[in-house]
């Protein structure tokens, strides 16, 4: 679902908190594939999950905390390593190795320059600032969209740990499958037609922790494109809180195939994890993440990321 369309970045202070005596015990009379009902301490997953995107989209709109990160992307064809910081203008993104090797000098002289772009050509930043709004809305269409689509159904609980919500919290674990009233506005929120899986939410601060999905029909998209995503398809992002009750996506993994423009095969299969969230200023420049990123390209190279975390960008 979000990562059909790019990733989810959110970032905001927790807001409403569920008030325990409010809830009350009923047994879930739904149930998939012939599974027995299960015992369920909520009222209404539904509703659970409407308040938790409430609160996605409030911390989606606030965008005040910026973080400097590392992210990692493995594919078939290896890894690449980045550091990232988040600015007003844009996020500024800077390789520092290719499947956990430092860069070469040459190597590290393209990677610069790649970057200097931005600086060098103000047209560029702000293409590259309008794909990141435009992907941010794309993502955010799909999360609202998560109430009305699916059909929700408790499925058991759990506790988030390190990079999936937030660790040691009550994680509710919802069953969900397509909602056969819902009528998509457009081919963006189309592909969530033919997709069932799990999300995780916090009870307590309404946040959506993880959502594991999988497509069990073909599906048409557009995005500007015709084609297809074919039967069998996987997506899975997870958050994690990293600090002073911000969240941040922690983990995207993609593994789809399928047709663009109907005669293009597509392959898409890829984690990528980021680690090592720090608060940044607010009012920094692309300019001056970027001269952060060159000083700290040395020491980060060769780190490990202490968690898994990830989020798509367009740099």
């Amino acid at each position: 679902m979000m990562a059909a369309v790019n990733s989810i970045s959110h970032n905001a202070s927790t807001h409403s908190v569920v008030q325990t005596s409010a809830w009350i015990l009923l047994l879930t009379t739904a149930s998939f594939a012939g599974q027995p009902a299960t015992v369920s301490p909520y009222h209404d997953p539904a509703e659970l999950v409407r308040k938790a995107v409430q609160n996605e989209i409030k911390a989606a709109n606030d965008g005040t905390a910026r973080f400097r990160f590392r992210g990692t992307k493995t594919t078939p064809k290896g890894s690449t390593t980045k550091i990232y910081i988040e600015t007003k203008d844009a996020t500024a993104g800077l390789v520092v190795a290719y499947n956990g090797k430092p860069l070469t000098a040459k190597q590290r002289h393209g990677e610069e320059a790649r970057v200097e772009r931005f600086i060098n050509n103000p047209d560029e930043l702000r293409k590259k600032r309008a794909q990141e709004q435009e992907n941010a809305e794309r993502t955010m269409r799909i999360v609202r969209a998560l109430p009305d689509a699916f059909l929700f159904e408790y499925a058991g609980e759990d506790q988030g740990s390190e990079g999936i919500g937030r660790a040691g919290s009550l994680l509710v674990k919802l069953k969900f499958r397509p909602n056969p009233r819902y009528e998509p506005p457009s081919r963006v929120e189309g592909v969530l037609t033919g997709m069932q899986g799990y999300v995780l939410v916090d009870a307590v601060r309404y946040r959506i922790a993880s959502i594991d999905s999988t497509l069990f029909e073909e599906v048409s998209f557009g995005w500007g494109i015709l084609g297809h995503l074919d039967r069998g398809g996987r997506f899975m992002v997870q958050q994690q809180e990293v600090g002073d009750d911000f969240w941040e996506i922690s983990s995207v993994s993609l593994s789809f195939t399928g047709k663009i423009l109907l005669f293009k095969n597509l392959s898409i299969s890829s984690t990528e994890i980021f680690s090592g969230f720090k608060r940044v200023a607010s009012d920094l420049t692309f300019a001056q993440a970027l001269e952060l990123l060159k000083k700290e390209e040395s020491s980060v190279a060769t780190d490990k990321p202490s968690c898994q975390q990830t989020r798509p960008t367009s740099d």
